[in-house]
């Protein structure tokens, strides 16, 4: 339907050898990360994530009263105050923190104590499924599922692609609901195609693959949407670029000048922009108006600098893991670090989709970095 021209596949695998050249040559140098001469600050780390807990429930349900549940208005979530928005996700990151820090330190977890940390993640979860955001949800969940892995019991591969696959279909259904329930009358939720001037020959191809698409049921599509459309982004930024050049890191640069006074364009809005002018000259739109896209990491990497920002970021995002993972092996797993660790590698992982643009989780990431330098070790802790 999109008439896709240009394969991903030079920057996947671009992008997969530059990650272990990172987790290799820090490993065998066998660096960590240093502590910068903060460590006498490490005592403070659990009361400062207990204020940023303690804020982001404020702005929660400060946001609420004033908004309204996205859950149950597309407009209502997309209307979200906000400044409020960005403090609320300090509530889900703080529980998250709070809450895997402290299964780490138990020395014997016994059923009644994983409920209770249990309903307390669930309920803070259940808070984010009422403002319909996905991506807290999914970090939290796999977040957990690595400090289960390390703390509890060791999680089997059939059992963790099973997890994955429950999970993967009930976001789908998330998503696929969400657009299900839009008022339709409303113009933020137009589906109508660009009016373009077509070849008869392409408009006979595009109104076949249209067809094909359509004898697939909708709910079906609804379940590979995701994986689908981020193939679709990422080969139409490579398009683009071919024809435009790179935009030198004004995506990136975007992602901070938003937070500046007046009418700023969000980076995920920027590559609508930048795929939708590419597809609207084969008669169909990625992303409707007004709505933002995301980019994928390797998409967001490469609209800024080609095939070189790719290799450097996935370098960088190899050396960062593996600088965490060797504090864990060097202090042990029942430390601060291994919450550090299962933090980074999901905010990564979910950001292969989304991409990395997020003000609120480029600041987590550097918290989360930082009090795992200075965080010394805890006294009981087991060796790996």
């Amino acid at each position: 339907m999109f008439n896709i021209r240009v394969s991903i596949w030079p920057a996947v695998i671009l992008a997969i050898i530059c990650y272990y050249i990172g987790v290799y040559v820090i490993d065998k140098m066998k660096w960590t990360i240093p502590s910068f001469g903060l460590s006498f600050l490490g005592k403070y780390v659990i009361h400062f994530i207990v204020f940023l807990t303690l804020l982001g429930l404020s702005a929660y349900i400060l946001m609420v009263f004033g908004s309204g549940l996205g859950i149950s208005d597309e407009s209502n979530r997309r209307n979200l105050n906000p400044k409020l928005n960005f403090f609320s996700q300090l509530l889900w990151f703080g529980a998250l923190l709070l809450l895997s820090y402290k299964m780490i330190l138990e020395e014997r977890l016994t059923w009644k104590k994983a409920f209770i940390y249990g309903a307390i993640y669930a309920v803070v979860m259940s808070l984010f499924v009422l403002v319909a955001y996905r991506t807290p949800l999914i970090i939290m969940l796999f977040t957990a599922i690595i400090i289960i892995h390390y703390v509890v019991k060791r999680v089997k591969l059939t059992w963790f692609l099973t997890t994955l696959l429950v999970i993967g279909v009930a976001f789908s259904m998330f998503s696929f609901i969400r657009v299900l329930t839009e008022d339709r009358s409303l113009e933020f939720n137009n589906r109508d195609q660009p009016d373009v001037e077509l070849t008869e020959d392409a408009r006979d191809k595009l109104l076949t693959a249209e067809q094909k698409v359509n004898q697939t049921p909708l709910w079906i599509r609804a379940l590979n949407e995701e994986s689908v459309t981020g193939h679709i982004v990422l080969s139409t930024i490579m398009e683009y670029t071919q024809e435009n050049g790179y935009l030198n890191g004004e995506i990136h640069k975007g992602v901070f000048s938003t937070i500046l006074p007046g009418e700023q364009i969000s980076p995920r809005m920027r590559v609508t922009e930048v795929v939708n002018s590419v597809s609207v000259e084969k008669g169909k739109v990625i992303t409707r108006g007004n709505r933002t896209t995301t980019p994928t990491f390797i998409g967001q990497l490469f609209l800024d600098g080609g095939y070189l920002l790719v290799a450097i970021g996935f370098f960088l995002y190899g050396v960062l893991i593996s600088l965490i993972y060797n504090k864990v092996k060097q202090a042990g797993i029942r430390s601060f670090h291994s919450v550090a660790y299962a933090f980074t590698i999901t905010l990564f992982t979910v950001s292969m989709h989304t991409g990395f643009l997020d003000l609120i989780f480029i600041l987590m990431l550097g918290f989360v970095i930082i009090a795992s330098s200075i965080m010394k070790r805890d006294r009981g802790q087991i060796r790996i």
